[in-house]
């Protein structure tokens, strides 16, 4: 083996473990994970609950977004299901989810009715500054945010 071949190879090995070591540490800040998008629709329904949030200083940008979940049970028997997210609303640079009351399925100001309902769509999309419950009945919206400490 040459002198020139030595240096090759050792150039080689050095980027290749720079690399594997830059990749390790993007993993360990959890930079590599992959985020939901939060969408942009053209196509808003004008309804009550988008008049309501306007005046209220949102800019709404996306309708009813579905979020499609797959289940594996014992690595064999699969489960579907879904998540829907009423709107996806914008105020200055802080952007929220939003879910609207339902008549069937009200939500009870409770901690564990809240974290229950409306914690799974807050981990979806953690950079969301929280979640607009939205109350057509009252014409209210509550603000709720997560703090979640491990």
């Amino acid at each position: 083996m040459e002198n020139g071949d030595v240096t090759v190879i050792l150039i080689i090995l050095i980027l290749l473990v720079g690399y594997l070591i830059w990749r390790f540490q993007r993993w360990l800040d959890g930079t590599g994970t992959r985020r939901r998008r939060i969408p942009r629709h053209s196509d808003i329904p004008q309804d009550d609950v988008v008049e309501l949030l306007e005046g209220a200083g949102f800019q709404v940008l996306a309708g009813k977004t579905k979020i499609p979940i797959t289940m594996t049970i014992n690595q064999r028997e699969q489960l579907e299901s879904r998540l829907f997210i009423d709107y996806f609303v914008q105020k200055e640079e802080d952007i929220y989810l939003v879910k609207v009351a339902k008549e069937r399925k009200p939500l009870e100001m409770t901690g564990s009715s809240v974290r229950d309902m409306l914690l799974p769509y807050s981990l979806i999309y953690p950079e969301a500054a929280g979640i607009l419950y939205v109350d057509m009945t009252l014409s209210k919206i509550k603000k709720i945010t997560f703090t979640i400490e491990v």
